[in-house]
């Protein structure tokens, strides 16, 4: 069972920020301000959010779960819709995508028995699954918009010479859905070999035993690895088709 962390020791954490910030200013990066302020967020949305669960800890398992899921996915679709500004209804789909996988994987843990239908167990393990649903997401929006931008001349070429919007689109969407991939399937190679996963190390902490926080661990690495390829997937599929018109025309994407 890990120690309780004091008040004190948590204070002394600022060295770990005063790093990155004392390097910023040595090498004039300019990052400093927005070192700082990002950590004080964090820690604040941190402790927040750990009395929010404690509050929805204490509801009955399907109210708590659908606020904080409800809330998770909000907020991740907002962020990852970003990254494709300019793509009609990007918010939608984006909000779409991570509700599909979120339910996708959802049933699986509880139609295999792999988890309870309990919020200190749901929410937090949904919470990494949309978390890096997220990320894909932005990853493939952003690549897409680049792709299509840089590879202009090829599919202009290719759609002269008769080919369709998807034919034309093809090769594009393999290397931007491959983008999206590439850094979860790095992480999952070197997986208990460079680090121990955070979900396994909480566990360990927490008093589990290793194999059962592995278990666990196992679960969410496969999942969340699922949740990346079926996100890049879709919301690149899905996307691509408002770079052309009704004409089958390349159309340029504007950022507002």
């Amino acid at each position: 069972m890990a120690p309780e962390i004091s008040n004190t020791s948590m204070f002394f954490l600022i060295f770990f920020v005063l790093i990155p910030v004392s390097l910023s200013y040595f090498y004039a990066l300019g990052l400093g301000k927005s070192i700082f302020w990002s950590s004080l967020r964090g820690v604040t949305q941190l402790f927040l959010i750990g009395y929010l669960l404690t509050y929805l800890f204490s509801l009955e398992a399907f109210t708590g779960i659908s606020i904080m899921l409800t809330v998770m996915i909000v907020v991740a679709s907002l962020h990852a819709s970003k990254k494709g500004e300019g793509i009609p209804k990007v918010k939608i789909i984006t909000f779409l995508v991570i509700v599909i996988i979120e339910l996708f994987v959802l049933a699986m843990w509880l139609g295999f028995d792999m988890i309870a239908f309990q919020p200190d167990q749901v929410i937090p393990m949904s919470g990494m699954v949309i978390g890096n649903s997220m990320v894909a997401i932005g990853l493939a929006l952003e690549r897409m918009k680049s792709e299509f931008k840089e590879s202009k001349g090829k599919i202009i070429a290719a759609l002269s010479l008769g080919a369709k919007p998807e034919q034309a689109s093809k090769i594009l969407i393999k290397k931007i859905v491959k983008s999206a991939m590439i850094p979860n399937v790095d992480g999952l190679k070197t997986i208990g070999l460079v680090q121990l996963p955070g979900m396994m190390t909480g566990l360990i902490l927490g008093g589990v035993a290793p194999i059962e926080a592995i278990r666990y661990q196992i679960v969410i690495s496969l999942s969340i690895f699922a949740s990346v390829s079926l996100s890049a997937m879709l919301v690149t599929v899905i996307c691509y088709r408002f770079f052309f018109n009704n004409n089958q025309q390349l159309i340029p994407i504007t950022e507002k």
